[in-house]
Protein backbone atom coordinates (compact mmCIF):
# COMPACT_ATOMS: atom_id res chain seq x y z
CA UNK A 1 0.00 0.00 0.00
CA UNK A 2 0.99 3.50 -1.01
CA UNK A 3 0.02 6.88 0.46
CA UNK A 4 0.73 9.96 -0.78
CA UNK A 5 0.34 13.49 0.46
CA UNK A 6 0.61 16.54 -2.18
CA UNK A 7 -0.28 19.94 -1.30
CA UNK A 8 -2.55 22.63 -2.92
CA UNK A 9 -0.91 26.00 -4.68
CA UNK A 10 -1.91 29.93 -4.65
CA UNK A 11 -0.87 32.05 -6.95
CA UNK A 12 0.08 35.57 -6.30
CA UNK A 13 1.76 36.79 -9.64
CA UNK A 14 2.18 35.90 -13.57
CA UNK A 15 -1.03 33.28 -13.98
CA UNK A 16 -1.79 33.03 -17.34
CA UNK A 17 2.09 33.27 -18.39
CA UNK A 18 2.56 29.29 -17.92
CA UNK A 19 0.62 28.42 -20.98
CA UNK A 20 1.90 27.02 -23.27
CA UNK A 21 1.14 28.88 -26.56
CA UNK A 22 2.13 31.59 -24.63
CA UNK A 23 5.55 31.48 -23.01
CA UNK A 24 6.72 29.01 -26.32
CA UNK A 25 6.74 32.44 -27.76
CA UNK A 26 6.99 35.10 -25.15
CA UNK A 27 8.08 33.87 -21.95
CA UNK A 28 6.25 33.55 -19.04
CA UNK A 29 6.89 33.69 -15.17
CA UNK A 30 4.98 33.13 -12.38
CA UNK A 31 5.57 33.47 -8.54
CA UNK A 32 3.51 31.20 -6.26
CA UNK A 33 3.18 29.09 -3.21
CA UNK A 34 2.14 25.58 -1.48
CA UNK A 35 0.33 25.70 1.82
CA UNK A 36 -0.32 23.41 4.32
CA UNK A 37 -4.00 21.58 2.58
CA UNK A 38 -3.43 18.60 0.92
CA UNK A 39 -5.11 15.76 -1.29
CA UNK A 40 -4.28 12.25 -0.71
CA UNK A 41 -4.03 9.28 -2.57
CA UNK A 42 -4.40 5.65 -1.84
CA UNK A 43 -3.44 2.76 -3.87
CA UNK A 44 -2.92 -0.70 -3.78
CA UNK A 45 -2.97 -3.91 -5.56
CA UNK A 46 -6.85 -5.15 -5.59
CA UNK A 47 -7.03 -8.86 -4.05
CA UNK A 48 -7.72 -11.40 -6.53
CA UNK A 49 -11.21 -11.61 -4.80
CA UNK A 50 -14.04 -10.01 -6.75
CA UNK A 51 -15.62 -9.59 -10.28
CA UNK A 52 -13.71 -6.36 -11.16
CA UNK A 53 -10.11 -5.51 -11.81
CA UNK A 54 -9.90 -1.96 -10.62
CA UNK A 55 -11.92 0.04 -8.06
CA UNK A 56 -11.26 3.61 -7.47
CA UNK A 57 -13.19 6.24 -5.08
CA UNK A 58 -12.69 9.87 -5.49
CA UNK A 59 -16.32 12.01 -5.37
CA UNK A 60 -17.94 8.57 -6.88
CA UNK A 61 -17.22 4.86 -6.84
CA UNK A 62 -16.17 3.20 -9.90
CA UNK A 63 -15.36 -0.63 -10.34
CA UNK A 64 -14.03 -2.25 -13.65
CA UNK A 65 -13.00 -5.08 -15.41
CA UNK A 66 -10.74 -3.33 -18.30
CA UNK A 67 -8.59 0.23 -18.44
CA UNK A 68 -10.98 1.47 -20.99
CA UNK A 69 -14.08 1.32 -18.70
CA UNK A 70 -13.04 3.51 -16.31
CA UNK A 71 -14.80 7.25 -16.76
CA UNK A 72 -12.62 9.48 -14.84
CA UNK A 73 -9.74 10.41 -17.62
CA UNK A 74 -6.53 11.20 -15.75
CA UNK A 75 -6.85 8.09 -13.60
CA UNK A 76 -7.59 6.39 -16.45
CA UNK A 77 -4.67 7.47 -18.99
CA UNK A 78 -2.22 7.76 -16.01
CA UNK A 79 -3.03 3.93 -15.32
CA UNK A 80 -2.38 3.35 -19.13
CA UNK A 81 0.60 5.51 -19.11
CA UNK A 82 2.76 4.01 -16.45
CA UNK A 83 1.33 0.04 -17.15
CA UNK A 84 -0.67 0.18 -13.72
CA UNK A 85 -3.52 -3.01 -13.66
CA UNK A 86 -5.44 -4.26 -10.58
CA UNK A 87 -5.40 -1.38 -8.42
CA UNK A 88 -7.51 0.09 -5.70
CA UNK A 89 -7.16 3.66 -5.76
CA UNK A 90 -8.91 6.22 -2.52
CA UNK A 91 -8.45 9.81 -3.00
CA UNK A 92 -9.35 12.64 -0.96
CA UNK A 93 -8.71 16.41 0.05
CA UNK A 94 -8.86 18.80 2.92
CA UNK A 95 -10.20 21.22 0.21
CA UNK A 96 -13.06 21.29 -2.53
CA UNK A 97 -12.38 20.28 -6.17
CA UNK A 98 -12.60 22.67 -8.80
CA UNK A 99 -12.03 25.65 -6.82
CA UNK A 100 -8.64 27.34 -8.37
CA UNK A 101 -6.36 25.51 -6.13
CA UNK A 102 -4.78 23.55 -8.73
CA UNK A 103 -6.43 20.49 -7.09
CA UNK A 104 -6.52 18.76 -10.09
CA UNK A 105 -3.27 18.84 -10.93
CA UNK A 106 -1.89 18.08 -7.52
CA UNK A 107 -4.52 15.04 -7.59
CA UNK A 108 -2.49 14.30 -11.02
CA UNK A 109 1.48 14.62 -9.23
CA UNK A 110 0.17 12.89 -6.39
CA UNK A 111 -1.37 9.45 -7.85
CA UNK A 112 1.87 9.39 -10.65
CA UNK A 113 3.72 9.45 -7.55
CA UNK A 114 1.58 7.01 -5.70
CA UNK A 115 1.55 4.87 -9.19
CA UNK A 116 5.80 4.78 -9.41
CA UNK A 117 6.29 3.87 -5.49
CA UNK A 118 4.10 0.96 -6.08
CA UNK A 119 6.10 0.09 -8.61
CA UNK A 120 8.94 0.14 -6.51
CA UNK A 121 10.36 3.26 -7.93
CA UNK A 122 11.50 6.77 -6.83
CA UNK A 123 11.06 9.28 -8.99
CA UNK A 124 12.31 13.21 -8.97
CA UNK A 125 10.10 16.18 -8.53
CA UNK A 126 10.65 17.34 -11.96
CA UNK A 127 9.85 13.56 -13.53
CA UNK A 128 6.12 13.98 -11.36
CA UNK A 129 5.73 17.00 -12.71
CA UNK A 130 6.65 16.64 -16.26
CA UNK A 131 4.75 13.81 -16.26
CA UNK A 132 1.52 15.48 -14.66
CA UNK A 133 1.50 17.91 -17.37
CA UNK A 134 1.70 15.46 -20.10
CA UNK A 135 -1.09 13.86 -18.80
CA UNK A 136 -3.50 16.18 -18.24
CA UNK A 137 -2.61 18.88 -21.39
CA UNK A 138 -1.83 16.03 -23.87
CA UNK A 139 -3.30 12.93 -23.03
CA UNK A 140 -6.22 14.44 -21.42
CA UNK A 141 -6.34 17.28 -23.82
CA UNK A 142 -7.19 19.79 -20.81
CA UNK A 143 -6.72 23.55 -21.26
CA UNK A 144 -4.86 25.22 -18.92
CA UNK A 145 -0.91 26.32 -18.04
CA UNK A 146 1.90 24.13 -16.50
CA UNK A 147 2.43 25.66 -13.06
CA UNK A 148 -0.12 24.07 -11.32
CA UNK A 149 1.92 20.54 -11.54
CA UNK A 150 5.19 22.10 -10.82
CA UNK A 151 4.11 23.48 -7.78
CA UNK A 152 2.26 20.69 -6.49
CA UNK A 153 5.48 18.25 -7.22
CA UNK A 154 8.28 20.81 -6.11
CA UNK A 155 6.36 22.62 -3.15
CA UNK A 156 7.82 25.79 -1.28
CA UNK A 157 7.14 29.66 -2.43
CA UNK A 158 9.09 29.76 -5.73
CA UNK A 159 9.78 31.91 -8.96
CA UNK A 160 9.00 29.22 -11.65
CA UNK A 161 10.31 30.52 -15.09
CA UNK A 162 8.87 29.06 -18.27
CA UNK A 163 10.53 29.52 -21.94
CA UNK A 164 10.97 27.49 -25.23
CA UNK A 165 13.46 25.11 -23.43
CA UNK A 166 10.60 24.35 -20.98
CA UNK A 167 10.37 25.74 -17.42
CA UNK A 168 13.32 25.96 -14.20
CA UNK A 169 12.06 26.48 -10.59
CA UNK A 170 13.85 29.11 -8.75
CA UNK A 171 12.85 28.97 -4.84
CA UNK A 172 12.58 32.90 -3.16
CA UNK A 173 15.17 33.99 -1.07
CA UNK A 174 13.45 35.37 1.84
CA UNK A 175 14.01 36.50 5.73
CA UNK A 176 12.33 34.19 7.69
CA UNK A 177 10.68 36.58 9.68
CA UNK A 178 9.39 38.13 6.34
CA UNK A 179 7.96 35.27 5.16
CA UNK A 180 5.96 34.45 8.52
CA UNK A 181 4.47 38.38 7.99
CA UNK A 182 3.50 37.69 4.31
CA UNK A 183 2.09 34.72 5.66
CA UNK A 184 -0.14 36.15 8.79
CA UNK A 185 -1.31 38.85 5.99
CA UNK A 186 -2.64 36.70 3.84
CA UNK A 187 -6.17 35.73 4.35
CA UNK A 188 -8.18 32.39 2.34
CA UNK A 189 -12.04 32.66 1.82
CA UNK A 190 -13.82 30.25 -0.13
CA UNK A 191 -16.73 31.53 -2.38
CA UNK A 192 -18.72 28.56 -2.19
CA UNK A 193 -18.76 28.51 -6.30
CA UNK A 194 -17.01 25.81 -8.06
CA UNK A 195 -15.79 25.13 -11.92
CA UNK A 196 -13.77 22.70 -14.11
CA UNK A 197 -10.25 25.28 -14.75
CA UNK A 198 -10.16 23.67 -18.14
CA UNK A 199 -13.69 24.77 -19.57
CA UNK A 200 -13.04 28.02 -17.73
CA UNK A 201 -9.71 27.86 -20.07
CA UNK A 202 -11.64 27.32 -23.05
CA UNK A 203 -14.31 30.39 -22.56
CA UNK A 204 -11.36 32.65 -21.55
CA UNK A 205 -9.57 31.98 -25.18
CA UNK A 206 -12.96 32.62 -26.65
CA UNK A 207 -13.26 35.94 -24.45
CA UNK A 208 -9.79 37.68 -24.93
CA UNK A 209 -9.55 41.02 -25.80
CA UNK A 210 -7.35 42.27 -28.55
CA UNK A 211 -4.57 43.44 -26.23
CA UNK A 212 -4.29 40.70 -23.72
CA UNK A 213 -0.96 40.42 -24.68
CA UNK A 214 -0.18 43.53 -23.19
CA UNK A 215 -2.14 42.95 -20.47
CA UNK A 216 0.29 39.92 -19.87
CA UNK A 217 3.50 41.25 -20.22
CA UNK A 218 2.08 44.25 -17.67
CA UNK A 219 1.29 40.70 -15.24
CA UNK A 220 4.69 39.79 -15.60
CA UNK A 221 6.28 42.96 -14.74
CA UNK A 222 4.29 43.27 -11.91
CA UNK A 223 6.12 39.88 -10.55
CA UNK A 224 9.49 40.92 -10.91
CA UNK A 225 8.10 43.98 -8.27
CA UNK A 226 6.37 41.77 -6.26
CA UNK A 227 9.09 39.50 -6.22
CA UNK A 228 11.81 42.69 -5.06
CA UNK A 229 9.16 43.43 -2.68
CA UNK A 230 9.67 40.16 -0.83
CA UNK A 231 13.36 39.74 -0.50
CA UNK A 232 14.02 43.44 0.04
CA UNK A 233 14.17 43.79 3.78
CA UNK A 234 13.75 47.79 3.68
CA UNK A 235 11.03 47.77 1.44
CA UNK A 236 7.23 47.78 2.73
CA UNK A 237 5.90 44.99 2.76
CA UNK A 238 2.27 46.17 2.72
CA UNK A 239 3.31 47.17 -1.14
CA UNK A 240 3.04 43.12 -1.83
CA UNK A 241 -1.16 43.80 -1.12
CA UNK A 242 -0.96 46.64 -3.15
CA UNK A 243 0.68 44.73 -6.09
CA UNK A 244 -2.25 41.96 -5.55
CA UNK A 245 -4.42 44.50 -6.50
CA UNK A 246 -3.09 45.90 -9.82
CA UNK A 247 -2.44 41.99 -11.35
CA UNK A 248 -5.91 40.98 -9.70
CA UNK A 249 -7.35 44.32 -11.93
CA UNK A 250 -5.38 42.84 -14.66
CA UNK A 251 -6.58 39.53 -14.79
CA UNK A 252 -10.18 40.89 -14.84
CA UNK A 253 -9.31 42.51 -17.92
CA UNK A 254 -8.04 39.39 -20.10
CA UNK A 255 -11.20 37.26 -20.29
CA UNK A 256 -14.91 38.47 -19.71
CA UNK A 257 -15.40 35.23 -17.58
CA UNK A 258 -12.45 35.65 -14.78
CA UNK A 259 -14.95 37.22 -12.30
CA UNK A 260 -18.56 37.38 -12.00
CA UNK A 261 -21.01 40.19 -10.46
CA UNK A 262 -20.89 38.00 -6.89
CA UNK A 263 -17.33 38.10 -6.75
CA UNK A 264 -16.18 41.41 -7.68
CA UNK A 265 -19.13 42.46 -4.69
CA UNK A 266 -17.44 39.59 -2.33
CA UNK A 267 -13.89 41.88 -3.44
CA UNK A 268 -15.14 44.97 -3.18
CA UNK A 269 -16.24 44.32 0.47
CA UNK A 270 -13.07 42.82 1.71
CA UNK A 271 -11.58 45.87 -0.05
CA UNK A 272 -13.58 48.23 1.71
CA UNK A 273 -13.38 46.24 5.37
CA UNK A 274 -9.68 46.85 5.27
CA UNK A 275 -7.48 44.68 2.67
CA UNK A 276 -5.05 46.39 0.46
CA UNK A 277 -5.43 44.04 -2.14
CA UNK A 278 -6.39 40.36 -3.35
CA UNK A 279 -7.49 37.93 -5.89
CA UNK A 280 -9.18 35.20 -7.07
CA UNK A 281 -7.39 31.92 -7.24
CA UNK A 282 -7.54 29.93 -10.63
CA UNK A 283 -8.73 30.45 -13.84
CA UNK A 284 -11.75 32.46 -12.78
CA UNK A 285 -15.68 32.09 -12.00
CA UNK A 286 -15.06 31.26 -8.39
CA UNK A 287 -13.25 29.03 -6.08
CA UNK A 288 -10.80 30.86 -3.14
CA UNK A 289 -10.58 34.83 -2.63
CA UNK A 290 -7.40 35.83 -1.18
CA UNK A 291 -6.58 39.01 0.53
CA UNK A 292 -3.83 40.78 1.69
CA UNK A 293 -5.08 42.21 5.07
CA UNK A 294 -2.77 44.07 7.66
CA UNK A 295 -3.19 42.42 11.03
CA UNK A 296 -5.24 45.16 12.73
CA UNK A 297 -7.65 44.88 9.89
CA UNK A 298 -8.02 41.40 9.71
CA UNK A 299 -11.22 41.44 12.33
CA UNK A 300 -12.93 43.68 10.02
CA UNK A 301 -11.96 41.66 7.06
CA UNK A 302 -13.61 38.22 8.81
CA UNK A 303 -16.68 40.42 9.80
CA UNK A 304 -17.39 41.62 6.42
CA UNK A 305 -16.93 37.67 4.98
CA UNK A 306 -18.44 36.50 7.36
CA UNK A 307 -20.76 34.11 4.93
CA UNK A 308 -17.92 32.94 3.34
CA UNK A 309 -15.73 29.92 5.33
CA UNK A 310 -12.09 31.45 5.99
CA UNK A 311 -9.35 28.93 6.12
CA UNK A 312 -6.57 29.77 7.96
CA UNK A 313 -2.94 28.36 6.38
CA UNK A 314 0.87 28.06 6.57
CA UNK A 315 3.50 27.88 4.14
CA UNK A 316 4.51 24.50 3.39
CA UNK A 317 8.18 23.56 1.43
CA UNK A 318 8.06 19.99 0.76
CA UNK A 319 5.93 19.16 -2.23
CA UNK A 320 4.55 15.95 -3.16
CA UNK A 321 5.61 13.21 -0.36
CA UNK A 322 4.63 9.27 0.15
CA UNK A 323 3.58 9.39 3.57
CA UNK A 324 3.35 5.35 3.97
CA UNK A 325 4.75 2.88 1.55
CA UNK A 326 4.67 -0.84 1.88
CA UNK A 327 4.84 -2.22 -1.74
CA UNK A 328 3.43 -5.18 -2.64
CA UNK A 329 4.21 -7.97 -5.67
CA UNK A 330 1.51 -8.24 -7.80
CA UNK A 331 0.42 -11.98 -7.95
CA UNK A 332 -0.32 -13.22 -11.68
Amino acid sequence: MIITKTPFRMSFFGGGTDMEEYFKEHGGAVLSTTFDKYCYVNVRHLPPFFDYSTELSYSKTERVSSLEEIQHPAIREAMKMLDMQKIRLNYEADLPARSGLGTSSSFAVGMLHAFHALKGKYVGKKTLADEAIYLERVLCNESGGWQDQIAAAFGGLNHIEFSQNGYTVSPILIFPDRKKALEENLMLFFTGFTRFSSEVQKENKKSSPQDKLSLLSEMKSLLVEAEDVLQDKHKDLNDFGRLLHKTWELKRKTAKTISTDSIDALYEQGRKAGALGGKLLGAGGGGFLLFYVEKEKQGKVLEAMKNLIHVPFSFENDGTQVLYYAPERLEE
